[in-house]
């Protein structure tokens, strides 16, 4: 089977779109397309099925996305091992700002691990953000955070959504919220949980900044909704019931369609075996 015919089709189930997929792998979708139907003549099996508006893999197809990976991971590895002298370019990669503290460190060591003398280049965005730059190929690896049983990237952990504050008592009539911005899971559970109960509340500030979200807190200026693993010292978690329930999360490490010479999917499952070992 084609190498980037299977990278293609890994690019629609973990993005389950056509479109990012072939924003991912700098195709067109016709181009998408064509490489799809060499699929299914090479398997001899229907890989797809409509769903309404929406496209779906059959059994067969869901059978090969293990094969997918597996041919993709040895793959990336044997080219790893032919070019591991060769000098690359820094790899990039991404992070949203609230797992800097916490998960950034872990994944960054077990990279070292793996590729001493290859240079990082790190940047801090929402998870929403890194999807795109990861279309856009201008990062390379990103941590992200995806709905529980989701295909996208290798799993490091799961986590679930608290509500957090400074340690001081809120006695506002209308609840202080200090969130994430809109595209954050958390902001739109914490104000859509509001609206629901019919609980007044006041949004003081919205940020992509965990620094200065946390700061606030500190400060006792209002509440937060974030993910347990971004909690920080200084921080505690509510005990308070009443409050709307937040989601759960899980956090992977996704890899570009078109993989950075030193670092592709065998590497990326590497990695998720050991955090996960470690964690």
């Amino acid at each position: 089977m084609d190498i980037d015919a299977l990278r293609s089709f890994l690019a629609f189930v973990d993005t389950g779109s056509f479109t990012r997929a072939a924003k991912q792998t700098y195709r067109s979708q016709s181009a998408i397309s064509m490489q799809m139907k060499k699929l299914e003549e090479a398997t001899g099996q229907s890989l797809f099925t409509k769903e309404g508006r929406n496209v779906a893999l059959t059994e067969r197809g869901q059978e090969l996305v293990s094969y997918a990976r597996r041919i993709l991971s040895l793959h990336d590895e044997a080219m790893s091992h032919f070019k591991h002298t060769v000098h690359h370019r820094p790899l990039v990669l991404g992070c949203p700002d609230d797992y800097a503290e916490s998960v950034l460190p872990d994944v960054v060591a077990l990279m070292r691990e793996h590729l001493p003398q290859q240079t990082l280049t790190i940047i801090c965005d929402c998870s929403s953000q890194l999807r795109l730059m990861l279309d856009q190929g201008k990062v390379d690896v990103a941590i992200l955070t995806r709905a529980p049983h989701a295909e996208e990237g290798y799993l490091l952990k799961h986590d679930k959504g608290v509500w957090v504050h400074g340690g001081k008592n809120l006695e506002n009539e209308s609840l202080p919220l200090v969130l994430y911005e809109p595209d954050c899971k958390f902001h739109s559970a914490a104000i859509d949980g509001m609206e629901k109960q019919g609980r007044p509340y006041t949004l003081v500030a919205s940020s992509s900044s965990a620094t200065a979200i946390k700061s606030l807190l500190r400060r006792g200026i209002g509440i937060s909704a974030m993910a347990v693993s971004s909690v920080s010292p200084g921080l505690t978690i509510s005990r308070d019931t009443s409050l709307p329930p937040l989601p759960a999360v899980d956090i992977v490490l996704a890899v570009a369609p078109v993989p950075h010479p030193a670092f592709g999917s065998h590497l990326a499952a590497k990695i998720s075996q050991s955090f996960q070992a470690t964690a």
